[in-house]
């Protein structure tokens, strides 16, 4: 037998979150000391944006306090699925996740910490989400190199974020996009939406079901026009709460409001 010798990016570690397959090159250095990436802070930290967790799990566990057992939460975005994994551990025996993930090899490892934190409460898909449904053309990273692959566009702009590494946007392939009002939910109590950029186009796709069930939302803001989202959510009957790179969107008849609190310690719930 011939001994092929190859790098092995994706690995299987130990983290705060469950036992987790990670691309060890997940990371985009600032400099010497400083960067950043799903897999460096698992794979020097041990955890991924632990306080932006925390305060998820506690908005989802309210939505059962208030609404019921049922929960359904989706991720958007889910990258390689700690958000997933943590929700659903949460929500064992009373709610779902619903997560998508676009690019190809990122999905097989959300689908592999799923079924390795046995969160069988979690649905999986390999597909972008958007403001219309049929299919999308995204170019891949090459995952040997050391990039922040959680930053990757799917389409080309004028000024994409540079992750480690260029992308050629010519070569592609075609994945499923779908629309959140697609999925003809039952329910829906949580959404999380981090798609580098494609947030608005999510919102306007996800239109009739966020007006039917009034999910409490965290929006990432950073690549895209804050203004436009505030003009999709506020005439919708959104508060809108900052929270670091996103925003907290929650509806004003969603009873969770009494219990938000803003100090100088930043966003809490009492």
């Amino acid at each position: 037998m011939i001994n092929i010798k190859k790098p092995i990016p994706f690995v299987l570690t130990s983290t705060n979150h469950g036992v987790m397959i990670v691309n060890r090159n997940d990371y985009f250095m600032i400099n010497n000391e400083s960067g950043y990436g799903v897999g460096h802070q698992l794979l020097n930290t041990s955890s991924f944006d632990q306080q932006e967790i925390d305060f998820a799990l506690a908005l989802i566990y309210r939505r059962k306090v208030n609404f019921g057992e049922g929960v359904v939460a989706i991720d958007c975005g889910a990258n390689i699925g700690v958000h997933s994994v943590e929700w659903a551990r949460l929500m064992t025996s009373w709610g779902r996740v619903i997560a998508f993930e676009a690019q190809e090899k990122i999905f097989y490892a959300l689908a592999g910490n799923i079924i390795l934190n046995n969160c069988l409460n979690v649905t999986a898909k390999n597909s972008a989400v958007g403001a219309s449904s049929g299919f999308i053309e995204i170019p891949e990273p090459n995952y040997l190199i050391p990039s922040s692959y959680g930053s990757f566009e799917l389409q080309k702009k004028q000024n994409n974020e540079y992750i480690g590494q260029e992308i050629n946007y010519k070569n592609t392939k075609k994945i499923p996009l779908v629309t959140i009002d697609s999925l003809s939910l039952d329910r829906l109590d949580f959404m999380k939406i981090d798609v580098e950029g494609m947030e608005e186009d999510v919102l306007e796709g996800s239109k009739d079901t966020i007006s039917k069930f009034k999910p409490i939302m965290i929006i990432e803001i950073i690549k895209s026009n804050k203004d436009k989202l505030l003009g999709f959510l506020e005439p919708m009957g959104y508060f809108i709460y900052p929270l670091g790179i996103n925003l907290l969107a929650i509806h004003k008849e969603d009873p969770i409001n009494s219990s938000i609190k803003i100090d100088s310690n930043g966003i809490r719930l009492d």
